[in-house]
């Protein structure tokens, strides 16, 4: 698997995965993404960013997207919990998702260890990696805790009133004082 950067000729690609990926969580009787989020503007503003990226397999298909948002990440400011390292220099994971067409495959998995992998070679300095998904989405959720995420906490009424979404952190292991062994 690999990582592109996207640039605004991807834009109608991402739309694609994205509202691919709305339907499948609709399917699954979850609630998220069924509202006008994420939206054309959030993927504008991701690209122009240079925070969207696309997910391709090893044979150059697009499988999937996701966006790496930079500190200082004003969603997770009314965190009901509490952060495993108080930084400033974080990202945040928003807006995974892996086409329907492309399920079952291990992609996603696949693309978070990818996403690990890139991060530490291209932003060194990166010291944790957060990252929340609403409380019904247990793919997601099994997908997060598998590539070592911690949960610190929740946040309630991030996009709806009566919505709640489970936040998760990964210090960066040369980050860690106290690597486990």
């Amino acid at each position: 698997m690999k990582m592109k950067k996207a640039t605004m000729d991807d834009l109608d690609t991402i739309l694609a995965i994205l509202r691919n990926g709305r339907d499948q969580l609709a399917e699954r009787g979850v609630d998220q993404w069924q509202g006008d989020y994420p939206n054309v503007q959030h993927i504008k503003e991701d690209i122009e960013h240079g925070y969207a990226y696309l997910a391709q397999s090893n044979d150059d298909l697009t499988v999937g997207t996701l966006a790496i948002v930079d500190a200082p990440d004003h969603f997770y400011d009314d965190l009901d919990g509490q952060w495993l390292m108080e930084t400033e220099d974080y990202v945040v994971i928003h807006r995974v998702a892996i086409h329907s067409d492309h399920a079952g495959k291990g992609y996603a998995s696949k693309l978070f260890v990818h996403m690990l992998d890139y991060l530490e070679e291209h932003r060194p300095a990166i010291k944790s990696i957060r990252i929340s998904t609403n409380e019904h989405n247990q793919a997601m959720q099994h997908v997060i805790a598998k590539n070592g995420f911690t949960k610190v906490g929740t946040l309630h009424g991030a996009f709806r009133p009566q919505e709640l979404s489970y936040v998760y952190e990964l210090l960066v292991p040369s980050a860690n004082p106290h690597p486990q062994v």
